[in-house]
């Protein structure tokens, strides 16, 4: 299956647009209110505020980018250019890594895309990068596959489950709620923690509902990681999880479910037990069903 973004075709690249040519004064309204005290929104909400109380939202985030330093999968100067830049049949991946301009429509979609960009840098070059490389190696199919069915699964809806504690990984992929949201809840934030990396799943959780479940990638990280301030310890994950994505075997099998909502301190809602019965969000997972069936 692909991607939104997969167009294929011999055509050149076209010149990339200026960033100042992505987005017209008074564009930001065709975004909806962003909560940006939800939690879920700690890593991206001050370069989504700057951005968006500047008419040009595209040539702020672009500025930033500039101002990081930041490079596509292939070292290309990072930017984000309006969609037509994008040739009709060119792959959006291969663009992306042979220009540095990341086509980027007028949409919540995209606008996360880009402070994901901004947030984890290293690990969006190395998906970038991947994806760029299995395309001139296979072309774009039907389907992608499950190393490039793993790499956009990551891209779109992922978060970085950080632990210091294995036990609360091992309840995260079993399934274990009651341990994972009850039994350990005084743990998050001294034992574990998420940080979305999924741009489709921040734009789903502009309108929150309780069944949002992103797919979870489990990192390991020293008990110190915990009293280290928000941007080094996104620095520090960005760091880790580059080299995996830019080669380790991906599958979609690695992912854990993760309910986002029953986090602690991400709904009032959770604060009761209750929450966590519902077996429509917190699934028992195959193990559990198989052993009741």
């Amino acid at each position: 299956m692909m991607s939104m973004h997969e167009r294929v075709s011999s055509s050149p690249l076209s010149p990339l647009s200026p960033p100042s040519q992505l987005h017209s004064a008074g564009a930001t309204s065709d975004l909806p209110e962003i909560d940006w005290c939800a939690p879920w929104f700690s890593a991206v909400a001050a370069p989504g505020r700057a951005a968006l109380a500047d008419d040009d939202w595209g040539g702020a985030l672009s500025s930033l980018a500039a101002n990081a330093g930041l490079v596509s999968g292939q070292g290309q100067a990072l930017r984000f250019v309006a969609q037509d830049d994008l040739p009709a049949g060119v792959a959006y991946e291969v663009f992306i890594a042979s220009t540095g301009g990341v086509p980027t429509r007028r949409n919540l979609h995209d606008f996360f895309n880009a402070l994901i960009w901004l947030t984890f840098p290293r690990g969006k070059a190395a998906l970038n990068a991947r994806q760029a490389s299995a395309i001139a190696v296979d072309g774009v199919q039907s389907t992608r596959g499950a190393m490039r069915d793993a790499a956009t699964l990551f891209d779109e809806n992922a978060v970085v489950f950080a632990c210091s504690d294995a036990t609360l990984g091992a309840a995260l992929r079993a399934f274990d709620w009651q341990t994972l949201f009850v039994a350990r809840r005084a743990d998050w934030g001294r034992a574990c923690e998420v940080q979305p990396f999924g741009h489709a799943l921040l734009e789903k959780l502009v309108t929150p509902y309780k069944s949002v479940t992103a797919h979870a990638w489990i990192v390991d990280v020293p008990q110190t990681y915990f009293e280290w301030p928000d941007a080094q310890r996104r620095g520090w994950l960005d760091a880790q999880i580059a080299p995996t994505l830019a080669s380790a075997s991906l599958t979609p099998r690695d992912f854990s479910p993760l309910p986002v909502l029953g986090i602690p301190g991400w709904w009032p809602a959770n604060d009761d037990p209750a929450f966590y019965r519902d077996v429509s969000v917190f699934r028992p997972g195959r193990r559990e069903r198989a052993r009741t069936d």
